[in-house]
């Protein structure tokens, strides 16, 4: 059994340890010191409404253009279950497990501060379900990004109530019928709470945590492909020479360019006389495109860690200076801007990678045309070509940004939303292309590669040859060939480039 991660307001959240909490598949537990502050900002909150019927949001109110309809204090608790049943209405297809267990946990996190006013009951039965492996069903379409992600973290939290729908140990299960099997009774929601379980940005920003994390491992995987096809391109060393980057010292440029200079170290074919006097820019200027991508993936990155450790749900509850403000925390602007920027930056791996794809296969620098030994009567790798071209075009689509975009909601109560949540699923949708581009790549620079033989590349890059190799041999003539490019694909989702 893996060790217990403790969820702490003390803890810093950050990717790196959000990342092996994940891959551990570590049980989840809140600190002594969460615990208190949970109890302690519930006590005060139920405390506050017995000595005074002033009118707070969305505890004795209504909520968004209602704000102004006051609520008795024997329908608080059923206000809140309503919020929960009304804002359930995602649509499309479902939030993927791992990132439905995912906002389980930044949910909790969030919740954790002692700043909104829950049930320590409330906060254990998400981690609960996360623990048991529990994973509501949740939508990946509704949410507008503003007033919280509002339908799928409704989606989410309804089964702490009893309502809506799981996936548990395979099998799709009304909610309820999973809580009788461990005997669980559904949570009855007191004041504010169903506010302080919808407000909050945890959709956008599970999908935020999950794809800059799969960024990051392909920042390292477009330098080693593109050190392959260099290769196989019979491609120059002097654009990586550290002279050059000195005089322009962006830390991403640096940091790509000494990693190429370390992953073409001791290889056999960067000794040999070159022909060419340049390279195309899609080879000479992996340090500059490479590195602004890395530039981007790191700003994200602290975007991103910055909401993993805030408290985004509304109104928030101050027990230390007796107050409970209603403000926007709930707003995903930070996010959708650094999801749309994340997308540009992955996008532009792809492009830079399929150009290096078409330079493989275009008959140049002693190499045959799409890389097959006898072209004509094969194709070779012709159309893996067109599937890259076409799939980064697909992304350059996907990369208009949705955080420019804002549709009044809630009788213009809610008048500027973020879109966040379309800027999260759509990051998402680029990442998964980029890495088929790169895998297309991957499969054309190993194919070239064998017509360099017998000169050898470096001991770091022909280990990544032949491991590449027993998933995609080498191809002598024309094969059925989507198996090598999802093969391919994987294989960079998989490989442990770091």
């Amino acid at each position: 059994m893996p060790d217990t991660f403790t969820l702490s307001p003390a803890t810093y959240l950050d990717l790196d340890t959000l990342e092996h909490v994940l891959r551990e598949q570590r049980p989840l537990a809140l600190s002594d010191d969460a615990r208190q502050r949970i109890e302690h900002c519930h006590r005060y909150l139920q405390e506050r409404l017995a000595q005074s019927d002033a009118p707070i949001y969305g505890i004795n109110t209504g909520f968004g253009a209602l704000c102004n309809t006051s609520i008795s204090p024997q329908d608080r608790g059923q206000l809140q279950t309503n919020l929960m049943m009304s804002h359930a209405c995602g649509t499309g297809q479902e939030v993927p497990a791992e990132l439905v267990r995912l906002m389980l946990l930044l949910k909790a996190q969030s919740l954790s501060y002692g700043h909104s006013g829950v049930q320590l009951a409330t906060v254990q039965r998400l981690l609960d379900f996360y623990n048991r492996g529990i994973h509501p069903v949740v939508y990946q379409q509704g949410s507008l990004g503003a007033s919280g992600d509002l339908a799928p973290l409704a989606h989410l939290c309804l089964p702490l109530i009893g309502l809506g729908e799981v996936h548990f140990e395979g099998y799709r299960l009304a909610a309820a019928d999973a809580m009788h099997l461990f005997s669980w009774q559904p949570i009855e929601l007191g004041a504010k709470e169903g506010l302080a379980l919808l407000n909050g940005t945890q959709f956008m920003l599970a999908y935020a945590v999950h794809t800059t994390l799969r960024a990051r491992r392909l920042l390292d995987a477009a330098d080693v492909i593109g050190a392959l096809s260099l290769e196989a391109f019979d491609g120059r060393p002097e654009p990586f020479d550290e002279r050059l980057h000195r005089i322009r010292p962006h830390a991403g440029q640096l940091a790509t360019a000494r990693h190429l200079r370390e992953l073409l170290a001791g290889s056999e074919l960067q000794q040999q006389v070159k022909t060419a006097v340049q390279d195309p820019y899609s080879f000479r200027c992996m340090p500059q495109v490479h590195g602004a991508s890395r530039d981007a993936v790191q700003h994200v990155t602290g975007v991103v860690e910055t909401e993993c450790n805030a408290v985004t749900d509304n109104p928030n509850i101050f027990p230390e200076t007796d107050a409970i403000l209603s403000g926007g925390n709930f707003h995903g602007q930070p996010l959708a801007l650094a999801l749309d920027f994340l997308a540009i930056a992955v996008a532009e791996l792809g492009s830079i990678s399929e150009r290096r794809t078409y330079q493989l296969i275009s008959g140049q620098r002693g190499l045959p045309p799409f890389l097959v030994a006898e072209p004509g009567l094969n194709s070779g790798l012709m159309i893996p070509q067109y599937a890259a071209a076409s799939i980064v075009s697909q992304s350059k689509q996907l990369c208009t940004p949705a955080s420019v975009d804002s549709i009044v909601s809630s009788n213009g109560q809610e008048d500027h939303v973020s879109m966040g949540a379309n800027a999260a699923t759509k990051a998402l949708r680029v990442i998964e292309n980029t890495e088929q581009v790169l895998g297309i790549e991957l499969l054309n620079a190993v194919q070239a590669l064998a017509f360099r033989r017998p000169g050898r590349s470096s001991d770091a890059l022909e280990a990544v040859v032949a491991a590449f190799q027993q998933q995609a041999p080498f191809i002598a003539r024309d094969r059925v060939l989507y198996p090598d490019l999802h093969a391919a694909a994987q294989f960079v989702r998989a490989y442990a480039w770091a």
